[in-house]
């Protein structure tokens, strides 16, 4: 699959949103691509996950990690056709991220890391140094949609599905608020 065929997955499913958003991150965006919209749907998200485990089929990896939420059933079924086994990584209660339900990483492992949308790349970073506790190896990192356009830099080999230049503000600095246009969170972090 190419970065336009992506792009039409989530206008055909209608998860490509425009609007006023406040994002995962805090910032403010005119366009959000809800992922759970595809991921909702067995036969996209399995069209997606194929792609993702083609990609990394050759790179050596053991497990494929991902973080809450998304990152979930991304892992889950790249491992699945790969024949691997695949653990997520949930919230921490003093932020970052923790392995729970008896998950772990064996030093040297060689992992994968996918997940969802990817904006500022918090939920990327804090995986990786959470797999970097363990000693572990990072063999890749992959996204359904790098909407920094490139902007984040990942020091592993980064396999976006697609990628695109989606504006997003801080707050104090959103065109939108300053139009008085409604503001929509969207989202599962708390802000």
């Amino acid at each position: 699959m190419n970065n336009d065929e992506i792009i039409e997955l989530f206008k055909e499913s209608n998860a490509l949103l425009t609007g006023h958003f406040k994002l995962t991150s805090g910032r403010h965006s005119d366009i959000y691509y809800e992922k759970f919209t595809l991921l909702k749907q067995p036969a996209i998200c399995t069209k997606i996950c194929a792609e993702f485990a083609n990609r990394f089929r050759d790179s050596g990896v053991k497990t494929v990690v991902g973080p809450t939420t998304g990152g979930i059933i991304i892992a889950y079924d790249v491992a699945r056709y790969l024949g691997l086994e695949s653990i997520y990584a949930e919230a921490g209660d003093d932020g970052g991220r923790v392995f729970k339900r008896g998950f772990s990483l064996e030093k040297g492992e060689k992992v994968v890391i996918v997940d969802d949308i990817l904006t500022t790349g918090r939920s990327i970073f804090e995986v990786v140094d959470l797999v970097k506790k363990y000693e572990a190896e990072i063999v890749g990192v992959g996204v359904l949609l790098d909407r920094s356009g490139g902007k984040v830099k990942i020091e592993y080999p980064f396999n976006p599905l697609a990628t695109v230049s989606a504006d997003a503000w801080e707050p104090e600095d959103c065109p939108l608020c300053k139009e008085g246009q409604e503001l929509t969170q969207r989202g599962s972090r708390k802000f």
